[in-house]
């Protein structure tokens, strides 16, 4: 009997032994092991959520025929998520695993996961689980290794800014029109003959509608007078300026008439060397480039004149073509136009009355009204009218204010001008709200304008590339700019830049800039306010893992 009873005892006592060395034991002992988490607070950054956890065994600990499979899990609402699996074995183990030695080890892992909607509000955790061929054998408890996931960035305002095409109006137009007054050589009379010309009579009808046209005022006439080149200067030089003097006394002759007074503005130029210059060089004398080889030659007026005569075959074709054009008095008068003023394209407008107006009046009256329908009336009907690019981007400019991107979409494909910088950026701004974020980028990147810019660095927040997300919207003092900031941990320089604006959006961000700050107090606050605003960010700040350690503030 005292043999069975020792033989019972042997029995058990192995049976501890063999239960104390076995990979199980590992499972009694989780609590030995040290796991950690980097970040412990988890963000979403451009779609994703990625950490690294790290794993380190005491001596002794893990069992050298031991399996063990390392699983992060991300458990959120409405789900779980896995990352890759992490595969361990003991020294005895023969696999091609991470080999973890008796003495103890240390191993680090990256986990990645995309987000998906819910996981604001979960955990990170990691699931051990001991294999012996097909056994599996689960510690009883995870290891908790994060909270998660702050989705702060996804406050970005990431409609994108439109470009709106500039208009041409002018609201004072000046009108010029020009004539010559031929003279003999020698002579500073006026012909009779030259006074009955076409351009001279135009000229004076042009003056003349001063009188009738209420919305026309004479700016000016400026007679500029010259002789040729022939002949002493001291004689040339009184000539031009009796020149000027008969051209003004003709003038004033032919618009004796009219009421409106045309200040005038006489100079001369004396012999006119510049305008001989450029007639010989628009002119198909085969000489002609020895004759601007003596004016770039010498300076001297005598000198060329001499040069020039000693050249007798040339100079004869020189006083029959191109010396009788420098004898003149040139003409040019300049009236103001004055454009519709603001209130008469509004009241245009307002009336319905527009089809008076050119493409660059309909495009200017459009900045002018309020209404989002009369807007896109007024680019229609130029879009219509005159084929304008400018007008179908301007047209698909209001509706992307009015977040209608299908019939933005349509008035863009009309734009002729494709390449044009705002046509581009607004080409951008649709595939930006269509989700085609590469597209976007491209757009963005070849319109190259301002708006273009700032919306580079939206798509620059979502891929989480904030620092450049920083650059472009520096100076904006725009709430992306503030979001930035606070994603970078500026958050004294975003709460100066919040601080005269309270859209709901702006409010809420606040009470993030308050829970980085530690201020419970300040968060209850400027949530309130952000409720009134825009109530549905209730219902986001319940899950804000910023507000984690505020519950009661929110």
């Amino acid at each position: 009997m005292k043999k069975c009873i020792s033989l019972l005892m042997f029995a058990f006592v192995m049976l501890a032994v063999v239960s104390c060395s076995s990979p199980e034991k590992m499972k009694n002992e989780a609590d030995k092991v040290n796991v950690s988490c980097d970040p412990k607070v988890l963000e979403v950054r451009a779609d994703a959520i990625e950490a690294r956890y790290t794993v380190v065994f005491p001596e002794k600990y893990f069992h050298p025929k031991a399996v063990l499979e390392l699983t992060p899990v991300l458990v959120y609402e409405g789900g779980e998520a896995t990352a890759e699996v992490k595969v361990l074995q003991g020294e005895k183990v023969k696999g091609n695993n991470t080999v973890v030695p008796k003495a103890g080890g240390r191993i680090s892992q990256p986990v990645k996961f995309e987000y998906k909607a819910g996981m604001e509000a979960s955990h990170l955790e990691l699931r051990a689980t001991l294999v012996n061929g097909d056994k599996r054998t689960p510690f009883d408890q995870p290891y908790k290794l994060a909270d998660g996931a702050n989705i702060t960035y996804k406050l970005v305002n990431a409609e994108g800014l439109p470009s709106l095409a500039p208009h041409r109006y002018q609201k004072v137009i000046t009108q010029t029109k020009e004539a010559q007054i031929k003279y003999l050589v020698n002579s500073a009379t006026v012909r009779s003959a030259e006074l009955s010309k076409q351009e001279v009579k135009a000229l004076r009808d042009f003056l003349a509608a001063v009188d009738t046209d209420p919305r026309k005022e004479a700016r000016g006439l400026t007679i500029t007078s010259a002789a040729s080149p022939e002949g002493p200067e001291k004689v040339n030089t009184p000539l031009s300026a009796n020149r000027g003097k008969t051209a003004q006394s003709a003038i004033n002759s032919l618009t004796k008439k009219v009421k409106a007074k045309t200040p005038v503005n006489l100079s001369s130029i004396g012999e006119d060397w510049e305008g001989f210059r450029g007639l010989v060089a628009a002119s198909d004398l085969k000489d002609k480039d020895l004759i601007l080889r003596v004016l770039s030659m010498y300076s001297d007026a005598v000198v060329r004149e001499r040069e020039i005569k000693n050249m007798s075959n040339v100079y004869t074709i020189l006083k029959d073509k191109v010396l009788p054009e420098l004898r003149r008095s040139h003409l040019v008068a300049q009236v103001d136009w004055k454009n519709y003023t603001d209130s008469e394209l509004t009241e245009f407008v307002n009336t319905g009355n527009v089809e008076g107006l050119d493409v660059e009046g309909l495009l200017y009256a459009a900045t002018l009204v309020a209404d989002n329908s009369a807007k896109v009336n007024l680019y229609t009907k130029a879009a219509e009218k005159f084929n304008d690019y400018r007008a179908y981007n301007n047209l698909a400019y209001v509706h992307l204010l009015t977040n209608n991107v299908s019939a933005a979409k349509t008035a863009l494909s009309k734009a002729s001008n494709q390449n044009d910088a705002v046509v581009k950026n607004n080409v951008g701004v649709v595939a930006l709200r269509e989700g085609r974020r590469a597209d976007a980028i491209k757009a963005f990147t070849e319109a190259n304008n301002a708006e273009a810019r700032y919306n580079l660095g939206i798509t620059a927040v979502l891929n989480g590339n904030y620092t450049d997300a920083l650059n472009r919207f520096n100076g904006t003092n725009s709430f992306n700019e503030a979001l930035v900031n606070v994603l970078l941990g500026n958050v004294d320089k975003a709460s100066t830049i919040l601080a005269n604006t309270n859209t709901g959006a702006a409010e809420y961000l606040k009470a993030v800039i308050a829970a980085r700050k530690g201020n419970c107090s300040g968060i209850g606050a400027s949530l309130k306010n952000a409720y009134a605003k825009t109530p549905a960010l209730k219902q986001r700040a319940a899950k804000d893992i910023e507000f984690a350690k505020c519950k009661d503030n929110i």
